[in-house]
């Protein structure tokens, strides 16, 4: 009996793998049929990035790609990994995304998250896509939430930073 146990056991262990701060973790005690870890960690003093909603918008502010999912999600794509390189991070440094896309229609969402998943490679990060009705931009059909998790070294020769209280 006590053999049984450790098999069951040790089937049913997650994987984890570790990314920068990110560790994903995917459950073998749940279905396999996500295309995501179903979570992730980051391990403390990580700094966190919050990221607003990467919108299809070119450098004039203009929607780009209007009426194709998946042109904008990758435009949206592109300027979630600008935001990211602005904050010091990657792609590999997220933690979670959402991906709202506008449209009651499955094969639109779909649409826009093959986009978003290819676009992270292996590093397939906890994800909500949600169906929604309308987005704040005009003409706007895709926009991608993200949080990131960075560990930070200082430089050489400068003091360790410390956590503020």
């Amino acid at each position: 009996m006590e053999g049984s146990r450790t098999d069951l056991s040790t089937r049913r262990r997650t994987t984890v793998t570790r990314t920068s701060a990110v560790s994903l973790i995917r459950s073998r005690s749940l279905s396999d049929v996500a295309e995501y870890a179903y979570a992730a960690t980051a391990p403390a003093g990580s700094r966190l990035i919050f990221l607003a909603g990467s919108c299809p918008l070119d450098e004039h502010g203009d929607t780009v790609a209007v009426g194709d999912y998946a042109g904008q999600a990758a435009k949206a794509v592109e300027n979630l990994r600008t935001a990211l390189a602005d904050a010091g991070a990657s792609v590999q440094d997220v933690i979670s995304t959402r991906v709202l896309v506008a449209s009651a229609r499955q094969e639109d969402l779909v649409t826009a998250w093959a986009v978003v998943r290819d676009s992270f490679g292996d590093h397939d990060v906890p994800s909500t896509l949600m169906g929604v009705t309308v987005l704040g931009y005009a003409d706007q059909l895709v926009e991608i939430e993200a949080v990131a998790a960075v560990l930070d070294t200082p430089a050489s020769g400068d003091p360790a930073r410390l956590p503020s209280a």
